[in-house]
């Protein structure tokens, strides 16, 4: 009876065993998103070589991974979160600017045509983040933005922006942390919009996001010490700016960097351009049922030089239709 009752559990333990390691076995893709092959492929043995000893192992402090944001961690069409943000703000600040009926850009925003508003192209941008995003504590900026980004909804899936980010990117990001690299976010978009909610939906905690910035300066008022914004920029990066904000922020050369357009290609090539193994990836949209397909003609997130430029130098162009399983996180 002894021996029955032993065999039995023995049973059991081997069935409970066998169960508990099919899951595992499932668990040991760490980009479950992303579809087999040759960009997976490149990406996870790229992150193995680099991590494990051998002739293309990276110490740890010089695993540095770069990260654009908009159009390569979360949606940018039909036009940028942050310009959605600023469009919202004109609407906001109006009653204080009755001026703001007959001055454009402005009045084509409040009377919803946010076409003509943004036709007169980057001066007009330039003009609205300025107004918009200035003449405010940090304190007070990172409550606007916090309040905004916890309500504001994307126009054609009617969800949070924090819910349209895109599932194999922050596979990514986690099975790179997960083997001793730093992440880092390295955007045109502007710093202090994006560090208040960065570290909840990426897990990239906000000193290590590299962004554009406005003129800020020390003031004391009765209250105490402040921080406050002006109506200047101080540092744009984008294009040429973000190998020169990696260096100034960073102070690394990353070994892997990753982004979707052109406004990425000098950052990539940045990172080309160090010794020892690199990866340069590019996001191409390529999938307008279930995203948006643009590339060489957009306005927004135009990928034409960089394309060519990754197609000549064999670095991995992710072709999202393709590539990708799913998308977001909610699919």
């Amino acid at each position: 009876m002894r021996l029955r009752r032993l065999a039995a559990a023995l049973v059991v333990v081997a069935v409970a065993a066998f169960a508990a390691a099919t899951p595992a076995r499932a668990a040991d893709d760490p980009l479950p998103s992303w579809n087999d092959g040759p960009r997976k492929q490149a990406i996870l043995r790229f992150v193995e070589e680099t991590s494990r000893p051998g002739p293309s192992f990276v110490p740890v402090p010089e695993r540095i991974a770069t990260f654009d944001n908009d159009g390569t961690l979360w949606v940018e069409m039909p036009f940028y979160t942050q310009l959605a943000f600023a469009i919202a703000r004109v609407k906001a600040l109006a009653p204080r600017h009755p001026e703001w009926t007959t001055k454009q850009p402005f009045a084509d925003l409040l009377a919803g045509n946010v076409k003509g508003a943004l036709a007169a192209g980057e001066p007009a941008i330039v003009e609205l983040v300025m107004v918009t995003h200035a003449n405010t504590t940090t304190a007070e900026f990172e409550r606007i933005v916090t309040d905004w980004i916890a309500t504001a909804k994307h126009p054609r899936w009617d969800r949070p922006y924090t819910e349209l980010v895109y599932q194999p990117m922050l596979e990514l990001m986690a099975h790179l942390r997960a083997n001793g690299w730093k992440t880092y976010i390295v955007s045109g978009g502007g710093v202090e919009f994006m560090r208040p909610w960065t570290e909840r939906v990426y897990g990239v905690p906000p000193e290590q996001v590299v962004g554009s910035s406005a003129v800020t300066k020390w003031q004391v008022e009765p209250s105490g010490p402040v921080l406050f914004r002006e109506a200047k920029i101080f540092f744009v990066d984008d294009g040429p700016g973000k190998p020169v904000g990696i260096n100034a922020f960073i102070g690394r050369r990353p070994r892997l960097a990753f982004g979707n357009s052109d406004g990425d290609q000098q950052m990539l090539e940045w990172t080309a351009a160090g010794d020892g193994p690199r990866f340069m990836g590019l996001v191409h949209h390529t999938d307008a049922a279930r995203e948006y397909a643009y590339d060489r003609r957009s306005d927004i997130g135009r990928l034409d030089e960089a394309l060519g430029e990754a197609t000549a130098k064999g670095w991995s162009i992710v072709d999202m239709q393709h590539d990708w399983k799913r998308i977001f996180p909610f699919e």
